[in-house]
């Protein structure tokens, strides 16, 4: 599956629980509205998920399979969280907790036969040091919670072929309001498109480049293809049944691992 060149989706997630409104998804609206800016001429696809896992699986295998982007992100709630935080990897089991509709994945599992790990080929300790957004600490974080967004980014890796990210945002608040949480999603990704690793995601075509800014928003159907988690936070490093991506950004720049916390 070839990536095409210049497209990038970023989803947020609907309702669940007390999040009746689901701060990614508020966020992810923002960003739509800021687009990449001008240095990062990508067209920009947003998409709402349901917390959902059957359909949270049948949505990301439509985006990889008809979007085919060069990098898809996404971006939930973490309930607990004061800063916004760049997940690494996704897990394959241990999904207990139930979806909106009180489904949890047989056995846990999201690929049954998958790596019990992936990792994105987007370096989130680089970027996370790289990036300042006045207002907004940026962490990361090696472990996504085991619940639908970590199952959503596992899924994305494992069609992307490691092209995918999952950010953590905080809940809406006086001093996180969406618009801030749309431009610190801005800067973020504007710098794992900057990074030359991610460039090379379009395996030969040249820089990461470009066409025209767009919204979508999901439904039964996506687009045509473009030209809230629950346990503890840090992970193992990786033992012998994880999956690294292909190397992700140089090392370089600010701030530290997340302390354990809960969300989407």
């Amino acid at each position: 599956m070839e990536p095409q060149p210049g497209c990038v989706v970023v989803t947020g997630f609907g309702p669940f629980r007390q999040h009746l409104v689901n701060s990614s998804w508020e966020a992810v609206k923002e960003l739509s509205k800021l687009g990449l800016g001008s240095d990062a001429e990508v067209e920009l696809r947003a998409l709402q998920l349901p917390v959902d896992y059957r359909e949270v699986k049948r949505r990301v295998t439509r985006i990889w399979e008809d979007l085919q982007p060069q990098l898809t992100v996404h971006v939930g709630v973490d309930a607990a969280a004061k800063a916004v935080v760049l997940e690494q990897r996704g897990r394959n089991r241990g999904y207990r907790e139930t979806d909106v509709r009180g489904f949890r994945p047989e056995q846990g599992a999201c690929v049954p036969d998958g790596p019990e790990v992936i990792e994105s080929r987007v370096d989130m300790k680089a970027v996370s040091r790289r990036v300042a957004v006045e207002g907004v600490e940026v962490m990361f974080s090696r472990d996504a919670g085991r619940y639908v967004c970590d199952y959503t980014y596992y899924l994305s890796l494992h069609h992307g072929d490691g092209r995918a990210a999952l950010i953590h945002v905080p809940p809406l608040s006086p001093e996180l309001p969406a618009s801030l949480l749309g431009k610190a999603l801005q800067v973020v990704i504007q710098e794992m498109l900057a990074d030359a690793t991610v460039s090379r995601l379009e395996r030969g075509r040249g820089p990461f480049i470009a066409a025209a800014f767009e919204e979508r928003v999901s439904g039964p159907d996506l687009p045509a293809r473009c030209g809230a988690r629950e346990t503890e936070r840090h992970g193992p490093e990786d033992g012998p049944q994880a999956v690294r991506a292909p190397p992700g950004l140089a090392q370089g720049g600010r701030s530290g691992l997340l302390p354990p916390g809960r969300g989407l």
